[in-house]
């Protein structure tokens, strides 16, 4: 990090701090705030889809899937098959599953680092357990509009694929002389691994969303829909409770989904850490995706939406 960048960003921490200490109270309530979301939406909606995808992970099903899925992959998105465990496992096991899976696989070397950065800008997902339950049971009291919420944000997701499918030069592939690693372990093991992992996971999106949460109420303290949009394009969590059961908080909602916020970027550059990787495609994937994902909810809205 260059001097006058780590400057410019410990003085933007120095007042940070200083809002802290001299508006302490509202700091402290923000924070109990986003706990009890934690507590009330946010575990609740998570912790057992991340055990279970978690322990398909373990016991191989990136592995297993990826070969059936091969015939896809390079048609639609120029990648080879072993991108599709990323790819799935993004889609199903929510952020930032899809972004790990796609560092692991440059890591192991399945992947280039063109390949890996192009991937990365698709195949890190929103949970569709929080799209389904917290945004459409819980915000618009309806299950079938959190199921169109989804199927618009994989819609969106695999569109922004196909967009970036050209972007970067052509990398001529080498022959893969082996597999994706996968451990042999009994069920138990991978079991008690996975839900382990899944606590871990929880703690850490927890920990995101009670910081961001802190960090948006000002903006939230602006109100209408300026402040609300605000909100949702830093932490997606904490735009639940602003969100109307409306058309505009249904376009809302899709678009923040498919972009995730900077909480999600911030998770996503934590995994990428120690790789090569840059964040930019991941960036401004996420943005294509939100405007897709937005642009495709305002069509369908009035279709989805009662009344």
């Amino acid at each position: 990090m260059k001097l006058h960048r780590r400057t410019d960003i410990c003085l933007i921490l120095c007042g940070v701090l200083i809002w802290f200490l001299t508006d302490a109270a509202r700091v402290r309530a923000a924070a109990a705030e986003a706990l009890i979301l934690c507590g009330r939406s946010v575990i609740p909606a998570l912790f057992p889809f991340l055990a279970v995808s978690n322990l398909l992970i373990a016991l191989g099903f990136g592995p297993w899937v990826s070969p059936r899925l091969s015939g896809l992959m390079g048609p639609l998105f120029r990648l080879p098959g072993q991108a599709s465990s990323a790819l799935l496992l993004g889609l199903v096991g929510g952020y930032p599953i899809g972004a790990k899976t796609a560092a692991d696989l440059y890591r192991e070397r399945l992947l280039t680092a063109e390949e890996a950065e192009r991937l990365l800008a698709f195949c890190n997902n929103s949970n569709p357990v929080f799209l389904v339950s917290v945004l459409g049971a819980g915000v618009f009291g309806d299950v079938r509009v959190g199921v169109w919420l989804w199927l618009i944000h994989l819609l969106s997701a695999l569109l922004t694929g196909i967009l970036f499918r050209g972007s970067g030069k052509h990398t001529v592939r080498r022959p893969m002389t082996r597999g994706f690693t996968c451990q042999t372990v009994s069920f138990s093991s991978a079991f008690v691994e996975a839900v382990r992992n899944a606590a871990s996971g929880m703690l850490s999106v927890c920990a995101f969303v009670v910081l961001f949460y802190v960090l948006a109420s000002p903006l939230a303290a602006i109100g209408g829909r300026l402040g609300t949009v605000l909100v949702g394009l830093t932490e997606l969590f904490s735009l639940t409770p602003l969100l109307p059961a409306s058309r505009f908080g249904f376009i809302l909602a899709s678009g923040c989904a498919g972009w995730g916020g900077l909480s999600v970027l911030s998770q996503t550059a934590a995994v990428l850490d120690g790789t090569s990787l840059s964040l930019k495609p991941c960036f401004w994937g996420k943005a294509m995706q939100g405007l897709l994902a937005a642009l495709l909810a305002a069509l369908l809205a009035g279709y989805v939406l009662p009344g």
